[in-house]
């Protein structure tokens, strides 16, 4: 864990922020990642190996999450994901889910001070999850800093929070959905998608049929109206020519089924564009600490090409050698994993 020195700079303090700066200007000859996702494990088992009172590990493990954002933004690195509370935590103790909550909204409105890390490193925050989970407070203070940071290009922090992986793809596919729905009914709002469930029935009763009797295919075996502006002789571009095509429940037109049939090729950007890290590119490296090599449903569908490295320091003794080692780890295994990503 480093070593911080709350008052003046003393001499030991000047010489370890020297070393700092030669270390992370050596790193930065080779190649830097990109995007660095951090997994905070062993906050509690911190406090009791310490012998601290419940919850100063998640303080001290806040404490020292600034100080790897720091390395961060020193090197370079434009990205950085924090899973900072899971879904799965509201299951803990009322009293250390409300203990959290109340770190989290004073580390919040921390943010927002000149001196922070934020304003010192232009960085743009973006709180991702479920935040319709969270109390007002935290989710008001949260919108805020939103709001503050969001011309801060040159870094970007995301702040997973009331976050699971598997919510996120859910969500992701709920709003893909919406938006093709609607796309097959612009003009009449209460046939299309309200939250991804509502209202779809008879779109998608009309898509399984067409589906089932293959409405392509079977197009020139299906009736034909044959509508004509005159008689015999007229020319063919003053002929009209509805193709129906029958399902098990209806009749609709070959352009009402190419449109509804679309809602049932959703692709893979699509599902991207939706998910709640989008505007970030994939994590390069993965880090949890306190040596598990669990995942705990964060970024599973972006960490499918990324390296994974799992220090047994526990979060808050999380310093510069453990961030050194997560860079070397990259530059490793780089060539590697960008061969796999071309043969996708």
């Amino acid at each position: 864990m480093e070593i911080h020195n709350g008052g003046r700079p003393s001499v030991i303090a000047s010489l370890e922020s020297c070393m700092r700066k030669c270390i992370l200007r050596v790193l930065s000859i080779g190649p830097i990642p990109s995007h660095i996702a951090f997994i905070l494990d062993g906050n509690r088992r911190f406090a009791k190996k310490e012998k601290l009172e419940e919850g100063a590990g998640h303080r001290a493990g806040f404490t020292a999450l600034i100080y790897i954002l720091k390395y961060c933004y020193e090197l370079g690195v434009k990205y950085a994901s924090v899973y900072a509370f899971s879904i799965d935590n509201f299951k803990r103790r009322p009293d250390e889910v409300q203990y959290l909550m109340d770190l989290i909204l004073e580390t919040t409105e921390g943010l927002l001070k000149e001196e922070s890390i934020v304003n010192s490193y232009g960085i743009g925050v973006h709180f991702v999850g479920n935040l319709k989970l969270l109390s007002e407070p935290v989710r008001v203070a949260a919108e805020k800093v939103m709001r503050a940071t969001a011309k801060n290009t040159r870094c970007v922090l995301f702040f997973c929070i009331a976050y699971t992986s598997t919510n996120e793809i859910v969500h992701a596919v709920q709003e893909s959905c919406k938006d093709k729905l609607n796309k097959i009914a612009p003009s009449n709002p209460n046939k299309a998608c309200n939250d991804g469930v509502e209202e779809v029935g008879e779109y998608i009763n009309k898509i399984d049929g067409a589906i089932t009797h293959g409405v392509r295919e079977s197009c020139k075996d299906e009736a034909y109206d044959v509508v004509t502006k005159g008689a015999e002789g007229i020319d063919n571009s003053n002929t009209v020519i509805v193709n129906a095509n029958r399902t098990r429940d209806s009749v609709i037109s070959v352009e009402e089924s190419d449109k509804m049939l679309s809602v049932s090729s959703i692709k893979l950007v699509d599902i991207e564009k939706k998910l709640y890290v989008a505007l970030a590119p994939d994590p390069d490296v993965l880090v949890r600490t306190s040596g598990s090599n669990r995942l705990s449903n964060f970024l599973l569908w972006q960490a499918s090409k990324c390296s994974l490295y799992s220090p047994q320091a526990l979060w808050p003794e999380i310093g510069l050698l453990q961030f050194v080692w997560t860079v070397i780890i990259f530059q490793r295994n780089r060539s590697y994993l960008e061969k796999k990503k071309q043969q996708l």
